[in-house]
């Protein structure tokens, strides 16, 4: 028999709370932008499931095979006997890792992060079926504005798949790097997904899909504003936009309003007029390379330790440690 999944909600007051103040400030004066951690709701959340299985967006492929090379080794070598993982979701590419863990240690942990409680469940249910002995604590928090304690653990591996880090800017990143640097002792390890600067036709197509998938998953944020603070934006009137700033080395997505049109936050008291043709700045997704990594983060506090590429040469893991704990 399994054991029981463990459940922590986390300030879920704080969440409704943390999205006001976001479209506030997002939507309060021009450029407008707002954070992307808004898409994943639970429609959100299978919106980026299907994604992950279009032709176009090859990170998850590229990280899957990563991953099936190197998985055990790192389970191995860092001696983990626990899993954090933030932004789990589906734990698709996960089950990797968790393989390798079930076949390494006898006291095996895994605690998922996610802003989405549906999906948690959802996703530990299956955890559970497929991991007898697999003992699970599934934490529904939005984790940039409070960083959970972390269970007690001998040697716990923090992952970051997926390259969800290049949603953050250069600031963003060092505080959250920073945050899991205090949570974590000398035999912890943090695994670190990244997608690797490429050419600018590769990137543009992986996030702007022939089916449309990813335009949906970008104007869903508005429909989690009208679901949650009573706005009434015409959803279909907003038309995704996804484009490369080789300055930055990011993809920047964008909501383009097809039509002079004002918006009504009532909750907020927030009237939004848009132009024509303006825009609504809805996502980052940075691209890295070996150098950016390391400097990305040793200015959070951690060390490189190792650098793994993807068979394709499209992606990338890196596997630090907290410089505090040498």
């Amino acid at each position: 028999m399994s054991p029981p999944v463990e459940w922590s909600v986390v300030n879920v007051v704080g969440h409704a709370a943390a999205l006001t103040a976001d479209v506030r400030a997002g939507l309060g004066r021009r450029p407008y932008h707002l954070p992307p951690k808004y898409f994943y709701d639970d429609v959100g959340s299978k919106l980026f499931d299907a994604i992950c299985d279009t032709p176009e967006y090859y990170l998850t492929r590229s990280e899957t095979a990563l991953l099936e090379q190197t998985a055990r080794a790192i389970v191995r070598e860092t001696d983990a006997d626990e899993i954090v993982e933030f932004g789990s979701g589906t734990s698709r590419k996960t089950r990797l890792l968790l393989d390798a863990l079930v076949a390494h240690s006898s006291r095996p942990h895994y605690a998922m992060l996610d802003v989405s409680e549906t999906t948690l469940r959802a996703t530990a249910a299956l955890l559970t079926d497929a991991y007898p002995t697999l003992s699970i604590h599934a934490i529904a928090v939005d984790y940039d504005r409070e960083m959970p304690e972390f269970p007690p653990s001998q040697r716990r591996l923090v992952a970051f798949l997926g390259s969800s880090i290049g949603n953050y800017g250069p600031g963003a990143a060092r505080r959250f790097f920073r945050s899991i640097a205090a949570h974590v002792g000398p035999s912890d390890r943090l695994l670190l997904g990244v997608d690797l600067v490429k050419s600018a036709d590769v990137l543009c197509r992986a996030y702007d899909d022939a089916r449309g998938i990813t335009a949906e998953f970008n104007r869903n944020v508005l429909r989690v504003i009208n679901r949650t603070l009573g706005a009434d934006f015409d959803v279909g009137s907003f038309q995704h936009v996804a484009r490369y700033n080789a300055e930055l080395e990011q993809m920047e997505m964008f909501l383009r309003s097809q039509r002079a049109q004002e918006v009504h936050v009532p909750s907020l008291g927030l009237t939004v007029p848009f132009e024509a043709g303006e825009l609504l700045h809805t996502e980052i997704s940075r691209k890295f390379t070996r150098d950016s990594t390391q400097s990305m983060l040793r200015d959070g506090g951690f060390l490189l330790e190792r650098w793994n590429v993807s068979p394709d040469g499209a992606f990338a893991h890196a596997i630090a440690r907290a410089e505090s704990s040498t």
